[in-house]
């Protein structure tokens, strides 16, 4: 029952950082046409290109996340399977 929980809470916290790295990007370069627009004079056209830019980068970001994190849950998975048929090590005296 423990373990179904603590890996559906695991695939949620993975499912939330991958949002949040596709997000972030774009977020940061919205902000910086926003200063470009107000500040510099630049065009509106700006929010377009930057924000486009933006998701591009967090899509890439998010991908690359997600596989590293797969491959940790992979990882961890092997080493509960190795664990739970073994017996511990005791050290030697």
């Amino acid at each position: 029952m423990h373990k179904k929980l603590f890996n559906a809470l695991y695939v949620l916290n993975i499912l939330g950082q991958a949002l949040f790295t596709l997000v972030t990007p774009a977020a940061l370069l919205g902000a910086v046409a926003w200063l470009l627009n107000a500040k510099a004079g630049v065009g509106s056209w700006i929010y377009a290109v930057l924000i486009v830019i933006g998701l591009l980068l967090g899509f890439y970001s998010m991908i690359r996340f997600v596989i590293s994190a797969m491959a940790g849950l992979e990882r961890l998975e092997n080493e509960q399977k190795k664990g739970s048929g073994q017996p511990k090590n005791e050290e030697k005296r």
